[in-house]
């Protein structure tokens, strides 16, 4: 992969529970690998300032602190996988400098081009981060039928608990890429998507965005806050961060059966 894909989707969110509220908005998303230098238009730039970048330091660690893929290999080390033959991230970029990724999503291959990790990278708007490593038994190829389960360890959104499970799901093509999460909990929990096109990143989509979808991370940011609003306006208990458990590691792994 010799240039960087950019991701025209769409993401959803439903409310389980007494409680409902669900959204769908249109994103902009990229798919790249971090390892590698590729082709990018003259708006796109990778470990440089442009109107929209990529850079290490916003993956692989705490936000701001990241060092990108080498990190991600470092996790595998110590949980004694084998390394992968290649990555692709797939993340929300810097637009004007700015970011936030509620969640980003490394896809690691073997030597045979076969997907056999995925490492969901979800940081919360306190600016906590925790990453799970999903894989099947075995560390089998990951079809997209597959679901993976991996218990809830951070806190991510002030109006659910921190417990129960997420249970992924992975659709990862040449001409597209989902990601379904089913969080699960008693009484409550959501579904989560994001899918979308696998096209070329040009200075013309970038454009084209910025028009559709201005300041990028930014108009996320604030959905996020909007629909907050509306929770709270419909009574959804508020729990605050502070009493919310940190995991001891920043990778958790899945709970094989």
């Amino acid at each position: 992969m010799n240039w960087v894909d950019h991701i025209a989707g769409h993401t959803y969110h439903g409310r389980k529970g007494a409680i409902q509220n669900a959204f769908r908005y249109s994103v902009d998303y990229i798919l790249l690998d971090p390892e590698s230098d590729p082709d990018t238009p003259m708006l796109f730039s990778k470990n440089q300032p442009n109107v929209t970048n990529w850079r290490d330091l916003d993956h692989g660690g705490e936000p701001g602190q990241g060092r990108g893929a080498v990190w991600l290999r470092e996790q595998f080390d110590q949980f004694g996988v084998a390394q992968p033959a290649h990555i692709t991230l797939l993340t929300q970029p810097r637009v004007f400098g700015h970011v936030f990724n509620p969640v980003s999503f490394w896809f690691c291959f073997n030597d045979t081009d076969q997907l056999y990790a995925v490492v969901a990278e979800v940081t919360n708007t306190y600016g906590t981060r925790h990453s799970y490593l999903c894989h099947n038994p075995g560390f089998a190829p990951i079809q997209p039928s597959d679901r993976i389960v991996a218990d809830k360890l951070m806190h991510v959104s002030p109006f659910q608990k921190v417990e129960g499970c997420y249970t992924f799901r992975f659709d990862y093509r040449a001409e597209r890429v989902g990601v379904w999460i089913d969080y699960g909990r008693e009484g409550g929990g959501l579904i989560a998507t994001l899918t979308g096109p696998r096209t070329r990143l040009t200075d013309c989509a970038i454009i084209w965005s910025l028009v559709r979808r201005p300041f990028g991370a930014r108009r996320a940011f604030l959905l996020i806050l909007w629909q907050a609003m509306k929770l709270w306006a419909k009574k959804a208990r508020f729990r605050a961060f502070r009493s919310a458990p940190v995991p001891d590691h920043p990778v958790s792994r899945i709970r094989e059966p």
